[in-house]
């Protein structure tokens, strides 16, 4: 398979969706889908009516109807839930996840992949975070089941995921190490899972799909050539002015005057050290008007996020896209690297605008509350067994899972906040309506000069637009 020149950056949660996915891949080019938080995603647009019949066509393909069927009986809203009306919850995620849990979140992944591909013959792959890991097993094994072409992980040192992909080839069991704040050296947390006991037996082997793994040192793409338990095909190297969530600094995190992570000469990528490995890499951060550079420098290509975020074909709310335009079409666009927002640790990336949970005021207006879980830090309770902690958690709730108070302070919601980006926001039990927080990356110049190119004050514009732009650059 020939690699592609652009990637489109795998944007959660939901805002790299199906649609946008399948329209990058059309072009030419790999369109990557979000695997976030995909089985709340989809049993929250089955709430909504599935209004064109996407998710029911998908489900249709599922390799086990009965399971399929049920989870659209159990969560299918003829006509949509009304506008008031709270959206029904899963499970949250443990080491030990029920079978439905499971099995919803095969179907959620496989769904979204099979609708990025349907209809076409295009590459398409789909986006993980290492730090999210106890629905990676699922996730990836239902996207498997989709055909994907490339999964790609950041956000942590995914040694263990190219071994997988080998062995959920043939449907057979696997396993995953598990994270654990105050572990000892002798623990073993892990969580498995097995294929035939969650879908069923499936007699035709699935194809491998090309690993990337997203990285920002020489060190880790080392590591991970080194180490992995299986192939990695190739990485994509984010630079800081990526949007989403950054690697920290290397060394100290020094922060400027106004809060942000300072990066330095350390956390400029050696190209010469990852060409010298011997595999394919694409640049991100700043790049979508510089493929041709990037291609002297020695790479395969690109990867673009921010000019797709704000496409017709995005998942992003209509709405927030528009003011996000507004903004960056008169100039006033700001990105803030936030050192504390994220439950990670990583410092993340958030486009300041109104009535958003990056604005103080809305911010402290929010109770907290930590009913996704998704970015929750596992941790060893007294008596050796697993417990899981998020500092976005009530702050007594935290405290008495052996949390920090100094972790406690500025944190925000982003599993709440990001599905409410994409029009999915939960309505909480006070009746509290959760509030966005958009992530961009810091470099607006190519998304201005799309803008200016467009006629009578129109701010919308589709991927095709974009990888027109980015192709006539090159």
């Amino acid at each position: 398979m020939a690699l592609p020149r652009i990637i489109q950056g795998g944007m959660g949660a939901g805002v790299s969706s199906w649609r946008l996915a399948r329209a990058v891949s059309m072009l030419g080019h790999l369109g990557v889908v979000s695997g976030v938080a995909l089985d709340t995603i989809l049993i929250r647009r089955l709430q909504l009516g599935d209004l064109d019949g996407h998710i029911k066509r998908a489900l249709d393909h599922f390799p086990n109807q009965n399971i399929a069927q049920r989870i659209y009986e159990q969560y299918f809203i003829a006509g949509g839930k009304s506008y008031a009306a709270p959206f029904k919850r899963a499970s949250l995620w443990s080491l030990c996840p029920s079978m439905e849990l499971q099995q919803l979140t095969v179907v959620a992944n496989f769904v979204e992949a099979w609708l990025a591909k349907e209809g076409h013959k295009g590459i398409v792959g789909i986006n993980y975070l290492e730090k999210i890991q106890l629905p990676n097993l699922a996730s990836i094994y239902g996207a498997m089941l989709a055909g994907v072409d490339y999964v790609l992980m950041g956000a942590g040192i995914p040694w263990e995921i190219p071994g997988i992909l080998d062995i959920f080839v043939n449907h057979d069991k696997s396993s995953l190490k598990v994270n654990v704040a105050g572990a000892d050296k002798g623990d073993d947390f892990s969580m498995s899972f097995n294929p035939r006991e969650v879908i069923g037996e499936i007699s035709d082997k699935l194809r491998c799909p090309y690993f990337l793994a997203i990285i920002a040192s020489n060190t880790l793409a080392l590591s991970l050539k080194k180490k992995s338990n299986g192939k990695v095909d190739g990485f994509v190297i984010e630079g800081p002015t990526a949007g989403g969530h950054n690697a920290p600094p290397r060394g100290e995190m020094i922060l400027s005057e106004n809060g942000e992570p300072i990066y330095g000469e350390k956390d400029v990528v050696d190209l010469e050290k990852i060409k010298s490995l011997g595999l394919p890499f694409w640049l991100a951060g700043s790049y979508a008007n510089r493929l041709e550079e990037a291609l002297k420098e020695g790479a395969a290509g690109i990867q673009v996020g921010t000019p797709f975020a704000f496409c017709e074909e995005s998942g992003l709310s209509p709405d927030l896209k528009r003011r996000a335009l507004e903004l960056i079409r008169a100039g006033k666009a700001r990105v803030y690297t936030d050192s504390k927002a994220s439950p990670t640790g990583f410092p993340f990336k958030v486009l300041l605008l109104g009535d958003t949970i990056s604005d103080e005021v809305v911010y402290k207006q929010r109770s907290r509350i930590c009913d996704l879980g998704y970015l929750r830090t596992v941790f060893k309770r007294e008596d050796g067994s697993a417990g899981y902690r998020c500092p976005s958690q009530p702050v007594d709730v935290f405290l008495a899972k052996s949390g920090n108070l100094q972790d406690a302070g500025g944190h925000k919601c982003l599993c709440n906040a990001l599905l409410s980006n994409i029009g999915l926001e939960q309505i909480q039990a006070i009746g509290y309506r959760e509030k966005p927080l958009i992530t961009s990356g810091a470099d607006f110049s190519f998304v201005a000069g799309l803008l200016a190119d467009l006629t009578d004050n129109n701010i919308e514009y589709t991927a095709a637009d974009v990888i027109k732009r980015i192709e006539k650059y090159f």
